[in-house]
């Protein structure tokens, strides 16, 4: 009688209110562990005697990005730095890396060509990293498509980066080189040699935003953010 009364009322009895609570609770602690440990695509490249000599990308599954480098701060400079920045990877690219490592096994076989009449072109790493795996592979020159794409990719991703580290040197310490430097960069870009330039906007709007700046090269800037972007799985 009791129990009829107090479903008549619109309630739940209070046996299946407690039911409710537990499996409410369940799945508010069920979240997956892979949420909390985003993949990770790691590139690393170490080739003394150019610049920069050692330089990392790693970028999360959700497109944040890091990037770390060492070397001269130009190829006419004996002053040497190191250089971090945090960056976030357009969508597009983002997804054609993660793509490119699945292809690529996430780089859990053989990878290098072993062919050691190859020139050396660099000590290089791809690694990935998520919940439920752990894999890397060194390699010199790969004959693997995906490889040798994510190879291009970042490559020409840390192009972009070492042009905004030296504009932001220039730009405090030597005004007077950021018209060379812009010109080398914009014809790099156009030549599609560089890769998400949206990672060095901060810099270029600084320069194009400073009046003590020459107008030509204010403008040089404003060309170069103003590219469209190509993208990555285009290519």
């Amino acid at each position: 009688m009791g129990e009829r009364r107090f479903r008549e009322c619109g309630a739940v009895w209070p046996s299946s209110y407690a039911l409710l609570v537990l499996v409410a609770s369940a799945l508010a602690f069920s979240t997956p562990v892979w949420a909390a440990d985003p993949a990770t695509v790691r590139f690393a490249l170490d080739f003394p005697n150019s610049n920069p000599e050692h330089y990392v990308i790693s970028v999360e599954s959700d497109g944040r990005a890091h990037y770390e480098s060492s070397g001269k701060i130009s190829a006419d400079s004996d002053d040497r730095s190191t250089y971090q920045t945090d960056f976030t990877f357009s969508d597009a690219t983002r997804a054609h890396i993660f793509d490119l490592a699945a292809q690529a096994h996430y780089f859990s076989g053989k990878v290098d060509s072993g062919n050691k009449k190859l020139a050396f072109t660099g000590a290089k790493k791809l690694s990935y990293k998520d919940g439920q795996r752990s894999t890397e592979a060194e390699y010199n020159f790969s004959p693997l498509a995906p490889v040798q794409q994510l190879t291009t990719l970042f490559e020409n991703v840390g192009a972009t980066l070492e042009f905004g580290h030296r504009l932001e040197y220039f730009h405090r310490y030597q005004k007077l080189a950021l018209d060379d430097e812009l010109k080398r960069m914009e014809d790099q870009a156009r030549r599609g040699d560089l890769a998400e330039l949206q990672a060095v906007k901060p810099v270029l709007q600084e320069i194009y935003d400073d009046g003590s700046v020459i107008n030509v090269v204010r403008a040089r800037a404003r060309r170069i953010m103003d590219m469209q972007p190509t993208s990555a799985a285009s290519k």
